[in-house]
């Protein structure tokens, strides 16, 4: 199954632009908590789920929790927790779709500094992506497989599943499945994400969902 033309896998890719990035160093005073179990879908969970950097995760369990988790000390506990808390929110967002989430992670001058084209700016951008994601495949579902915690930036790894049971551009799928990597990097300023960059293997995703590119 093919898409009409290149215009709908332009649409496509804007549309399935879901927020990541590269970015700068490791801060070297860091840890990083090893992940149990690599059950397909699930959510890992930290060896030692106790301590240090562990014990910064919210364990509330409607949040999505690292697979592995990496941060800088040098930031200190509160600034670190907040921007592990921040992470878990926006992903929980991504997971779910309930834009609440993404409303108490992000400002309202937030900024997407990688935005794709048709895609709006600011915090109305994600909601968009969401949307047009989710009517294509329904059971999507985010796994934040890696944080990276240093400064006031959260580097993210995503891994996006789910199958095309949707329809997209009139479009109705044949249940192909979708399993691709995102990257993010998300800079937090006084109490929520301010900015983005993004990158997404929309390379898989496309052919994934048999989308002519």
């Amino acid at each position: 199954m093919r898409f009409r033309n290149a215009a709908s896998a332009a649409a496509l890719v804007a549309a399935f632009a879901v927020g990541a990035s590269l970015a700068g160093g490791i801060a070297a005073a860091s840890e990083r908590g090893e992940p149990r179990g690599h059950g397909h879908g699930e959510q890992h969970r930290p060896a030692e789920p106790h301590g240090w950097p562990w014990r910064l995760v919210d364990p509330s369990p409607d949040l999505v929790k690292p697979g592995a988790l990496t941060v800088d000390r040098s930031i200190g506990e509160e600034r670190a927790r907040l921007e592990v808390h921040l992470a878990q929110r926006l992903y929980t967002f991504w997971n779910t779709g309930r834009q609440e989430y993404l409303d108490a992670a992000v400002d309202p001058e937030f900024r997407d500094e990688t935005l794709p084209a048709g895609r709006p700016q600011g915090p109305a951008g994600p909601v968009f992506a969401s949307k047009g994601f989710r009517a294509a495949v329904p059971d999507l579902t985010c796994e934040l497989a890696d944080v990276l915690v240093t400064g006031d930036k959260i580097t993210a790894r995503l891994v996006f599943r789910g199958h095309f049971t949707g329809t997209f551009d009139g479009v109705r799928g044949e249940g192909q499945k979708v399993d691709f990597n995102a990257i993010d990097i998300q800079q937090v300023g006084a109490d929520r994400i301010v900015r983005d960059w993004h990158i997404e293997d929309n390379q898989t995703l496309l052919a994934q969902m048999g989308v002519d590119r």
